[in-house]
């Protein structure tokens, strides 16, 4: 079966002909240039798709904004479909944000949409998506070549808040300043973060994160770890196979330390833990809501835990 990270759900593709029915009903570029813009006295309303999006434009949009979420907290963001009212959501919204690759329904929401939507992932270079020897190619197969997890790098995340102020200040001119102002304020502030995890990661006794899923590759690459993932996706079943060759990695490599995550089953690396004698802890992808705080204060956590468990000075 194809995992959730990758198939096509029947929900993503009525959300998909929903959208191309209305957008067949308009009357040409009088009513795309309207569909872009807020109304005159309204607030743009901005529809992101999953949390560190949603944190994003909030940040960036301040009080000149409405911000909405797809994915409830909680939930997976790769598991989302959608329901009749996010899919109004979606086609009232005056900028919906989201990430190519991540939520298959979205993707299929916005196929029609780009004067609408807002694709984080075309703001930054992307990193080749993961792959597994010896896995057959269905269990694998991505409808993009990358891997959209890049908001686990601040210095990227940071050039996506520069881009979204530029689209929210197209969206909304009269409050173009104010936006372009909080994202150069929001960019700041994750440039911050990504100094101290550049300084926090440096000096580190072991450079190897193995982890449940390959969520961390962007962070890995930012700082200079290497990323072993149990399975490539939150829904994936990992083969006897690929845990005997991560065990045997983490043996070799001397790993103290097996990462599970907030919103996926911590079983698979637990038992890995136990056949490596490590430990456990949560590293979180920030693909949900912290519990606290908030994406700046769950980043800095993570970089702790990883110091923990990688030795760092």
């Amino acid at each position: 079966m194809m995992s959730g990270h990758f198939r096509v759900r029947a929900a993503g593709l009525l959300a998909g002909a929903g959208l191309l029915a209305t957008a067949a009903c308009g009357s040409g570029a009088a009513e795309t240039a309207a569909s872009s813009t807020a109304a005159p006295g309204e607030k743009p309303r901005v529809v992101t798709a999953f949390y560190p999006l949603q944190w994003l434009a909030e940040r960036v949009g301040g009080a000149d904004i409405d911000v909405s979420v797809l994915t409830a907290p909680g939930v997976e963001p790769h598991d989302l479909e959608l329901g009749a009212q996010q899919i109004a959501d979606l086609e009232d919204a005056t900028l919906a944000v989201y990430i190519k690759g991540v939520q298959p329904a979205v993707d299929d929401a916005l196929a029609q949409q780009a004067d609408r939507a807002f694709d984080a992932a075309t703001a930054v270079p992307t990193l080749p998506a993961a792959e597994h020897a010896g896995e057959e190619a269905h269990e694998h197969e991505h409808e993009v070549s990358y891997d959209p997890h890049l908001w686990l790098d601040p210095s990227r995340f940071a050039t996506v808040a520069g881009k979204l102020g530029e689209r929210m200040a197209q969206a909304d001119p009269a409050h173009a300043q104010a936006y372009k102002d909080r994202a150069a304020k929001t960019a700041a502030d994750l440039s911050a973060l990504d100094q101290e995890m550049t300084k926090g990661l440096t000096n580190c006794t072991s450079k190897t994160m193995v982890t449940s899923h390959e969520a961390f590759g962007y962070l890995a690459d930012r700082y200079k770890l290497k990323q072993v993932g149990i399975t490539l996706d939150p829904e994936s079943e990992p083969s006897p196979a690929r845990i005997a060759e991560v065990a045997k990695l983490a043996n070799a490599e001397k790993v103290t330390t097996i990462f599970t995550e907030a919103l996926v089953s911590p079983k698979v690396a637990e038992v890995l833990a136990q056949e490596v004698h490590a430990k456990t802890a949560v590293l979180d992808p920030l693909e949900g809501k912290p519990g606290s705080g908030d994406y700046l204060t769950q980043m800095r956590q993570n970089l702790k835990t990883l110091q923990t468990a990688l030795g760092c000075a």
